[in-house]
């Protein structure tokens, strides 16, 4: 203003002077001075749109004024809902009015507008407005910071409804999931590298799930999956995916052996144990000889010596005791045989006590 009023005395006090200033031009330059709004607005800067915040810390939302005025800021900052909630307003630092419960012992005003937030709770997400205002300024400055508050993520796991051994064309899904965090975002490693572009690779809209179709020998690796979010990243436990392939001759021995397996649990349940009868003794078929054949003796009595018209003869014969066999077994027809010794007198035995029994019937008739 000094500098306009300076610049019309010296315009009405040199009328003759060369240069001369047309008031039309003065008044132009005068309005336009005005409209700048150097001094007649609050200009007001956010260095950030967008403040990241994690649960129970603290975010600041920072802005910046200027203004020619020396008159303190009125200072009104709003939580941006389906109906704003005014967080703090104030006249400088000071603030104005009471706050509302859940912002009390939470809330700190700095000289250049700017708020500071303690102990974030989810709740405080969203959009806050700030306005700065000046007795002396026309235009009042406004502006808007978005918050978000995320919770750390923590132990990030991997899970197999299947074995980890496969064999080569079967089908894996491994699941990633972690304990703590919000906002998560997943990612797949293997060998430690970003999966690549693989038609048999399968990840669900997310990306927590990876299946993986007909695995061949190429998936045989270390797998591992990253969970980030905007404050925090953690890493799973690698987990090893193996991969065999079935040989033909595994297969033939395996088969073979399901075979085997079944014939000898059929014949198992099929098979009953024969009772074989025992062998009489031989006092018993001696017994069942003489009820038959009174007359007869048994093998192992001596030889009876009878009178038959004046001489002494031998009547007593050796009755051969074996058991009742087929015509077939040659092993019983042979006298003699070492498969049975005990019942089984040999014709030698049968020579000698003839030969005695004559020789003593001999002596008797001298």
């Amino acid at each position: 203003m000094k500098t306009m009023m300076k610049m019309m005395t010296m315009t009405m006090a040199e009328p003759d002077s060369k240069v001369k200033i047309s008031p039309w031009i003065l008044f132009l330059s005068c309005l336009d001075f005005f409209h700048t709004g150097v001094v007649l607005a609050v200009n007001m800067t956010l260095p950030s749109s967008l403040v990241r915040g994690t649960l129970g810390g603290e975010a600041l939302l920072s802005v910046h004024y200027v203004s020619f005025s020396a008159d303190l800021p009125v200072i009104k900052w709003q939580l941006r809902r389906e109906k704003s909630v005014t967080v703090v307003q104030s006249i400088g630092t000071d603030i104005v009015g009471t706050l509302r419960p859940e912002y009390r012992d939470r809330i700190l005003i700095f000289q250049n507008g700017s708020l500071l937030l303690h102990n974030l709770r989810l709740s405080d997400e969203g959009t806050y407005d700030v306005e700065i205002s000046i007795t002396d300024d026309t235009f009042t400055g406004e502006g808007s910071v978005a918050l978000t508050v995320d919770e750390p993520l923590s132990l990030a796991h991997i899970h197999m409804e299947s074995s980890s051994v496969l064999e080569r064309s079967e089908n894996v899904v491994l699941n990633c999931s972690h304990d703590a965090g919000t906002r998560a975002t997943y990612r797949w490693l293997k060998g430690g590298k970003a999966l690549g572009n693989d038609s048999r690779l399968q990840l669900s809209r997310d990306h927590q799930l990876l299946t993986i179709t007909r695995v061949t020998m190429a998936d045989d690796d270390v797998y591992n999956c990253v969970v980030e979010n905007p404050v925090s990243a953690v890493t799973s436990l690698p987990i090893r995916l193996s991969v065999y392939k079935r040989s033909s001759v595994y297969i033939i021995l395996s088969t073979g052996g399901i075979f085997l397996l079944i014939t000898l649990v059929t014949v198992c349940a099929c098979w009953t144990p024969s009772k074989k009868p025992k062998r009489p003794t031989r006092k018993s078929f001696s017994r069942f000889y003489n009820q038959r054949t009174p007359a007869r003796q048994s093998a192992d009595a001596p030889p009876e010596v009878t009178q038959c018209n004046g001489k002494n003869t031998v009547t007593s014969l050796y009755i051969l005791q074996q058991k009742d066999l087929s015509p077939g077994d040659s092993s019983i027809n042979s006298i003699g045989s070492a498969s049975e010794p005990e019942h089984l007198p040999s014709y030698t035995n049968y020579i000698d006590s003839l030969t005695r029994a004559t020789a003593h019937s001999n002596q008797l008739q001298v």
